[in-house]
């Protein structure tokens, strides 16, 4: 007897898309199961044929895992119809996608791959995997609002989460955040009375931004990709 997968699951595995863009591509009905309509939570089978807008998708064989230095201007969507799409921009052989986003007027690190399964384990703030940046301000930074960023900040009807922050210049400081709200580090900065004039992302989990210049993009290294999957092994997806 075939093993039965789910269905979003067994898309994401082709590298198509993440399990939930997924979900939103079976809801919107593109997607047919051996030329009929699916349904999301729908099993099928590795003999199943999975179509998406027309075409056949089929497993891919090689995982992709890329870290790139998103410049300013350029759009965290897969989107095509958005002239400054990162996919366009980046140009990649075979589809990827991103995982998790960065503001158009924010720069630095952002993964792309085509690998569905890895995504949510990555995203979800329970998992309190740690994203680094580094951001400047309109004005002069005191030490109690270094404090008191570190303690949680009410935006969006929540309250952050305690994080560390470290004032690295007059106007200049690293955070480090478990979350990823939209736009968290700029409302945040923003009820303090303080504007963000630039941010950028240094670090995601173990992957460092290091020297790779704005817009382009690398491989992840073996021992980037290791430890990363050491780090997922009690991840919930």
């Amino acid at each position: 007897m075939e093993e039965l997968t789910r269905l979003n699951k067994a898309i994401s595995q082709t590298g198509y898309c993440s399990r939930r863009e997924a979900d939103k591509l079976i809801e919107k009905g593109n997607v047919l199961v051996n030329g009929e309509p699916s349904v999301i939570g729908q099993k099928v089978t590795p003999s199943d044929h999975i179509t998406i807008a027309g075409k056949r998708i089929t497993r891919q064989q090689e995982r992709v895992y890329l870290a790139f230095n998103k410049p300013v201007g350029v759009t965290s969507t897969t989107d095509l119809n958005d002239k400054d799409n990162m996919i366009d921009y980046i140009n990649y052989l075979e589809r990827i996608f991103h995982i998790g986003r960065l503001d158009k007027d924010s720069e630095g690190l952002i993964f792309l791959t085509n690998d569905g399964d890895i995504v949510n384990k990555i995203l979800r703030a329970e998992n309190g995997h740690e994203k680094e940046y580094i951001v400047k301000v309109n004005k002069i930074i005191s030490d109690g609002f270094i404090n008191k960023m570190s303690k949680g900040v009410p935006i969006l009807d929540v309250v952050t989460k305690p994080c560390f922050v470290e004032k690295i210049g007059n106007r200049k400081f690293k955070i480090i955040l478990t979350q990823g709200l939209n736009r968290q580090i700029r409302r945040m900065c923003h009820y303090f009375d303080y504007e963000v004039t630039s941010l950028k992302r240094v670090r995601i989990m173990n992957v460092n931004l290091g020297d790779l210049p704005c817009g382009e993009w690398r491989y992840f290294t073996e021992k980037e990709l290791n430890d990363m999957n050491t780090n997922l092994m009690g991840s919930e997806k």
